[in-house]
């Protein structure tokens, strides 16, 4: 047997739909077996909570090892993972083909699968996972709802702790009247077709963050796009399912790949590459739909057809050139190489792309932001989230750049947060870094 393996690390399909796949005992056994290789191993500690909080758990036990530890003291391991699979990507020298066969991430989303399928998820934080309803509603009264969860709106930001159990101070994503979606059907930006990439054909996969919190990173792709000739269209079909599959909720997350991936497929078929704006979407598009429905053709081929917004660019720059225009960031940039863009094993895209800018200097920050999506604003997580997220805020705010940006959103506003804690003046964040590039061709959005 090795001691870990030097080979690239695999994954197996997720047999959702096999009953024995929820079985509890069957669960806690594989829940001792993979905490007790990981508490010998400890690679992992300097990740998110869960590590440290199972190191804890056994370590203060009777005997110092699992056994003496109740199956019942799990929960805060469970609870803490994220699902950044920065464990399975980075440090874990047992993931499959390694004979220890070790998926931490998906064991905790089986995990959050059986606490789903036994009642234990929450009606609030159900209804935080629906994000396309939430935005929908929101939409019409944006402005207020917006000052409703504003961070400095204490009165509202008191009754949502006691309601829902959010934290006071947590940001939280603004809403819009016009999404993504519509903003293009108005007003498409013009396709240069002088362009060395003229001729590419790009659907853009809004995602529910830039359709509904965040359109400005779309319009700012699409028009980045139409500079250098690609032709594009905005398809948002359904969200990809992200904070679902936080929660375990496979079968829904499978629903939604099946109608994006329907939706999308005639644009496949002539010939048009997809284009996901949120790395957490793209993610999912590429990799985990298919090994949640490995049966669905129409999964697997939009998987290949999949691009992040970043990668695509950077796709064009070496194939065909970009267009003239960009001018250097004043100032340079610290990025943050959020996790979900690095679990796409496609390297720091978004950095090649800064540096596409010219006379930009770009400082990359590979730790973790601590945001985890929904489980980084609730009260009880808020402050371990910027503990874990410390170390990277403290990078940010001491780069001495102008700009801070993540490819992750929230991880983005998470990071602007950590930084008010440690500096009065820190750098502004921008919520994407195609808004640089953006900017960098004088592109107004």
């Amino acid at each position: 047997m090795k001691e870990g393996s030097t080979e690239a690390p695999t994954r197996h399909p997720i047999p959702w739909r096999d009953e024995a796949w929820y079985d509890a005992e069957a669960l806690d056994a594989e829940l001792r077996r993979v905490f007790d290789i990981c508490h010998g191993c400890r690679r992992c500690f300097n990740l998110c909570d869960s590590f440290p909080s199972l190191f804890d758990l056994i370590d203060e036990s009777e005997t110092g090892e699992l056994d003496s530890v109740d199956s019942a003291d799990f929960q805060p391991v469970i609870d803490a993972c994220t699902l950044c699979d920065m464990c399975f990507m980075t440090k874990c020298p047992y993931v499959p083909p390694h004979e220890f066969d070790l998926d931490f991430p998906h064991l905790m989303l089986r995990a959050r699968a059986v606490e789903r399928r036994q009642g234990k998820v929450g009606f609030v934080r159900r209804q935080l996972a629906k994000t396309d309803r939430n935005g929908t509603l929101a939409r019409p009264v944006a402005k207020l709802a917006n000052w409703a969860t504003d961070e400095n709106n204490h009165g509202t930001r008191r009754a949502l702790e006691d309601l829902a159990g959010i934290h006071p101070d947590a940001a939280l994503p603004r809403y819009h009247g016009a999404t993504f979606e519509a903003r293009a059907r108005a007003s498409a930006p013009a396709v240069d077709r002088d362009a060395p990439a003229a001729g590419r054909k790009a659907v853009l996969y809004a995602t529910c963050f830039a359709n509904y919190n965040e359109p400005r990173i779309g319009e700012a792709a699409q028009a980045v796009l139409a500079r250098n000739g690609v032709e594009s269209q905005v398809v948002y079909p359904t969200c990809c399912g992200m904070p679902l599959w936080e929660q375990g909720a496979l079968d829904e997350v499978v629903a939604n790949a099946e109608k994006a991936s329907a939706a999308l497929a005639p644009y496949i078929e002539e010939g048009w590459d997809v284009i996901a704006l949120v790395p957490s979407c793209a993610l999912m598009l590429k990799f985990e739909w298919p090994l949640a429905a490995p049966e669905n053709e129409a999964i697997r081929r939009l998987s290949e057809a999949t691009y992040d917004i970043t990668e695509y660019i950077v796709d064009i720059a070496k194939t065909e050139g970009l267009a003239p225009g960009l001018a250097p960031l004043e100032g340079g940039v610290a990025l943050h190489f959020a996790c979900h863009a690095r679990a796409q094993n496609m390297g720091a895209k978004a950095a090649e792309m800064l540096r596409l800018a010219p006379e930009t200097e770009v400082q990359v920050l590979e730790r973790c932001s601590g945001h985890g999506g929904a489980w980084g604003i609730m009260k009880e997580n808020f402050e371990t989230a910027l503990k874990v997220g410390r170390p990277v805020a403290r990078q940010a705010a001491n780069s001495e750049k102008a700009w801070v940006v993540s490819e992750c959103p929230l991880a983005a506003d998470h990071i602007r947060q950590g930084m008010e804690r440690q500096s009065e003046t820190p750098p502004k964040t921008v919520p994407h870094p195609i808004l640089l590039l953006a900017q960098s061709y004088g592109i107004e959005v």
